[in-house]
């Protein structure tokens, strides 16, 4: 998908909606992006300074936004305020009359002491649906801490869960936290406007990444909390990641009536293993994972991944090959789906990114506004709320907007 930066919302599902967005890092940016991408004027309060700490969390060989800022705020708007100074506490407030909704992933009760809590904002807006995500939710004994998505990795049982106990513990590479919280919190506010369509009212909404995390293993939770037996999907007997002469192939040997028989006729092994006592069940191959494996890794080990995938393909076995993350941006299947996104940046130029995977027949995700420069919109949205000319160079000279 390539695109330059757009103006208009009509059409687009949110369009009309106005988000005061606090947020930073990745969590709160990537649910507040999704809000902007599907029509919502999403203005991005930032500190003065620094702004959003991923602008610098990895310092950019040029100077500039890093890419990790870049790929999660785009269409948004930048405030630079001191909200911490009076005269920034009521810029904010100004903001909030008219905003539908406020976004933050502060840890608790921080956006309580700077004023912006959900019992201060809704006495002058309470159609204001007030959304939060925090580390560990808003009581109990984690609520101080800072949320992180490792450290929720490490809380919620994801961290300990892995193919084998012999295997080293470890953090899983892609921030499986920030996302699904980030996106949790993106269900929640539309929830609540959708609810609000029908009571005209507005609420709060709390999501935290230790709940998110626990949610994600619902499956796995269910069977420990009835059973008292754990679940792991990497530790299946007839699946894994196998190395090949040229790379590795993933093969999950599933969803069939004898997938050991099928596999055995893919990876060309003689007997039928699933005839032999010793296999013949699903509890004995998972008694028996370390000597299956073993005859797979030798199968595997003697042929490229093309010619794996072609065999179990032809035995309806679900596979794939290992690929880079390189490779699958390149993949003619990534192009299909227009899943990367193309941005003419004032500063730093063609910019590339991942577009939303959200397809609608009615609509489709529109770049009005490249990820925004510390700042650059102050003026523009003050203006839009009624400050005018003398008001804002006062703030400006004053340092409390930039």
């Amino acid at each position: 998908m390539s695109t330059d930066t757009l103006t208009s919302t009509d059409g687009l599902p949110l369009d009309g909606v106005t988000v005061l967005d606090f947020t930073q890092v990745f969590m709160g940016p990537s649910c507040t992006q999704m809000l902007g991408d599907y029509g919502a004027d999403v203005i991005k309060i930032e500190r003065p300074g620094t702004g959003d700490l991923s602008r610098t969390s990895f310092p950019d060989r040029d100077g500039l936004d890093g890419p990790i800022f870049l790929a999660i705020n785009r269409n948004k708007r930048s405030v630079c305020v001191d909200v911490r100074a009076p005269e920034g506490k009521e810029v904010i407030l100004s903001l909030v009359r008219t905003a539908d909704v406020v976004v933050s992933n502060f840890r608790g009760g921080v956006m309580e002491r700077l004023g912006f809590g959900y019992e201060d904002l809704r006495t002058i807006n309470p159609r204001l649906i007030w959304a939060s995500g925090t580390g560990f939710g808003s009581a109990g004994p984690y609520s101080h801490k800072g949320g992180q998505d490792v450290i929720s990795q490490a809380y919620s049982g994801v961290m300990w869960r892995r193919e084998s106990p012999d295997l080293p513990l470890s953090v899983y590479p892609t921030p499986l936290g920030d996302y699904t919280t980030g996106m949790h919190l993106l269900q929640g506010i539309l929830l609540a406007l959708f609810t609000r369509t029908r009571t005209g009212e507005g609420q709060k909404v709390e999501v935290s990444m230790y709940d998110s995390m626990l949610h994600m293993q619902m499956q796995e939770a269910c069977a420990q909390l009835n059973r008292g037996y754990e679940v792991n999907w990497a530790s299946m007997p007839l699946s894994g990641v196998f190395p090949t002469m040229d790379g590795a192939v993933c093969m999950v040997g599933a969803f069939k009536e004898n997938p050991l028989r099928a596999v055995c006729a893919a990876l060309g092994i003689d007997e039928d293993l699933s005839l032999r006592e010793e296999y013949s069940t699903m509890e004995a191959q998972f008694q028996r994972r370390p000597q299956l494996q073993a005859i797979f890794r030798e199968r595997y080990a003697g042929n490229v991944t093309d010619h794996w995938i072609r065999r179990l393909e032809e035995q309806d076995i679900l596979c794939a090959p290992v690929r880079t993350l390189e490779e699958a941006l390149a993949d003619e299947q990534t192009a299909v789906n227009g899943m990367i996104v193309d941005m003419n940046h004032p500063v730093a130029g063609k910019v590339r990114a991942v577009a939303a995977p959200i397809l609608l027949s009615g609509a489709r995700m529109a770049v009005r506004h490249c990820p925004p420069q510390l700042g650059e919109h102050s003026s523009e949205v003050l203006r839009e709320h009624g400050f005018d000319d003398a008001r804002i160079a006062a703030l400006v000279e004053s340092g409390v907007l930039r």
